[in-house]
């Protein structure tokens, strides 16, 4: 090949390498990756950062864009840890970067849409975890409290007692509840499903010359 051939085509391959670089990722696309943070309801506030890692590549037509291993930098964005019986914890987490192995930043828009964290715990539309509410226990105890208020104020006061020992009991078995909080726990090594808002355009983000 000529000399002056040469850079036509050294420029032509670079021109269809970056074309497939920057290939958007779908929408809708589904990455699962492991948490390397641990979040949870008793000691993450809004706006603490968290990291996971990719646990399988995400190819597209037989060519890997984003191999396993890769990075994902996102902030706590909602914590909620309820007292009311009828609440849940939350936690809400917004992954926002994707990072390669060698530093490449990607802007990300993607939701929580599922994890491994157990049994009676959740992800709703909105992309929020959803720990375990208030259980039977508690609904016992509460019951209970009543109860047993009923039982003791009819043995002291007769009929008017049975009722203030209700009033009594449900109000000390409801304080006790009310004191009680229900976390939501992700521990570091949890399985979460994030999935794409929109297409994941393969374009690294330059940072500013402030960062």
């Amino acid at each position: 090949m000529k000399k002056w051939m040469v850079l036509p085509c050294l420029l032509l391959v670079a021109a269809m390498a970056a074309a497939q670089t920057s290939s958007p990722v779908p929408a809708g696309t589904a990455l699962m990756v492991k948490l390397e943070t641990t979040l949870a309801t008793f000691s993450n506030k809004p706006g603490d950062l968290f990291q996971a890692q990719l646990i399988h590549p995400v190819v597209l037509e037989g060519r890997t864009v984003i191999p396993a291993g890769t990075k994902i930098e996102g902030r706590v964005a909602k914590v909620t840890e309820p007292r009311r019986i009828s609440g849940r914890p939350t936690i809400k987490i917004v992954p926002e970067t994707l990072v390669l192995a060698g530093g490449e930043r990607f802007l990300l828009d993607a939701t929580l849409v599922d994890t491994n964290a157990g049994r009676d715990t959740d992800v709703n539309q909105e992309g929020e975890f959803k720990g375990a509410g208030h259980d039977r226990r508690d609904q016992v105890e509460t019951g209970g409290g009543a109860a047993g208020g009923m039982l003791i104020g009819g043995l002291i006061g007769g009929p008017p007692g049975i009722v203030i020992g209700g009033i009594v009991g449900a109000g000390s078995a409801g304080g006790h509840w009310l004191s009680k909080h229900r976390s939501a726990t992700l521990p570091a090594g949890t399985t979460l499903t994030i999935e794409l808002n929109r297409p994941l355009a393969m374009t690294p983000v330059v940072a500013s010359a402030g960062q």
